[in-house]
């Protein structure tokens, strides 16, 4: 879930639709050969790019864009029938993007610690913080841009509230995941989520939720560590001692044999990098786009295709942001 935003991501300057996601959300996971998932994305998330942190957010070179303002930077998703009979429950899924170039990102991003309150998370005590720039980029947005004129924040509560909603009788679960600076969003929406008390359902039961951090920074003092435990937040942290992306297959220290570690196709793991042994026989490299995404037309010439309309947000947002509170 977390690799899949990495691998809907447009980064490329020369795209007109560079920032945005490659998919539409109701083609998303059939695009990423995971169809046979269990799960259906209900929401795009977006972040507004008008918050100091270049080597994060993505510009395209056209001088005609999808938007000036915005990137895509995660999804929600719900397990349907089948996968939720499997589970044992109906699992709501949150990822987050993560960075795409280099990790200037931590400089411009962990410069001092701020109360989490400070921006309307209803947090009791002053001393829990986080790092400001985690929060800003949780909490920012622009009004004036039709994909984030709600903050990522704002998307995602109101999200998680309204499939709550939608199955008010069964067993339910939020499970949030995320690589790198994605990760941190991850604990922080995960905190939110149970600091706010969306995951409280109207006979009073209690939504576990847990997040599936991967080699992410940290996120708060310790006092917002213990304020997460105190809650009931559930995190696993993996991180690579090496400060690796952590992949699967994965390393199993020295003198030991680079083996699969999981069921997961280990030819995955060159499909953008080389980080492979030649005795897999896996080329570096090996997923690409046909021709770039550009295609012939009509007069024979080459070009970028136009996407189908993005979606940015529900009519009904207000009315959530009002029954929340927001």
């Amino acid at each position: 879930m977390a690799q899949a935003c990495y691998d809907a991501f447009d980064f490329d300057p020369f795209s007109k639709h560079c920032g945005s996601c490659r998919f539409t959300r109701r083609e998303f996971l059939a695009c990423l050969g995971m169809d046979s998932s269990g799960y259906e994305v209900t929401r795009y998330l977006y972040a507004t790019a008008d918050i100091n942190l270049p080597n994060f957010f993505k510009r395209s070179r056209w001088p005609q864009v999808w938007s000036k303002n915005a990137n895509w930077i995660g999804y929600v998703a719900v397990s349907n029938d089948e996968k939720s009979q499997i589970l044992g429950r109906r699992d709501i899924t949150i990822a987050w993007r993560g960075t795409v170039t280099r990790l200037e990102w931590v400089a411009d991003l962990m410069d001092f610690l701020r109360p989490i309150s400070a921006d309307k998370i209803p947090c009791p005590d002053p001393t829990v913080k986080v790092e400001s720039g985690f929060l800003d980029l949780y909490t920012d947005k622009n009004e004036e841009c039709r994909f984030c004129k709600y903050s990522a924040r704002e998307q995602v509560l109101t999200e998680v509230k309204r499939l709550m909603e939608m199955y008010p009788d069964e067993e339910m679960s939020v499970t949030i995941t995320g690589h790198s600076l994605g990760s941190a969003l991850a604990i922080m929406s995960g905190y939110d989520i149970v600091e706010t008390g969306i995951n409280v359902m109207d006979d009073s039961r209690v939504v576990p939720v847990c997040v599936y951090s991967f080699s992410g920074p940290r996120v708060g003092n310790e006092r917002f560590k213990e304020r997460v435990e105190m809650l009931g937040l559930k995190v696993l942290r993996v991180v690579n001692v090496h400060d690796m992306v952590p992949k699967s297959p994965g390393y199993h220290g020295k003198g030991h044999r680079f083996g699969l570690s999981s069921g997961r196709d280990h030819a995955l793991v060159n499909k953008g990098c080389d980080f492979l042994k030649d005795e897999y026989m896996v080329p570096p490299n090996w997923r690409q786009d046909e021709n770039k995404g550009m295609v012939r037309g009509e007069d024979g010439r080459w070009i970028q295709p136009e996407r189908p309309k993005l979606d940015d947000h529900p009519n009904d947002m207000y009315l959530q942001l009002s029954q929340l509170g927001l």
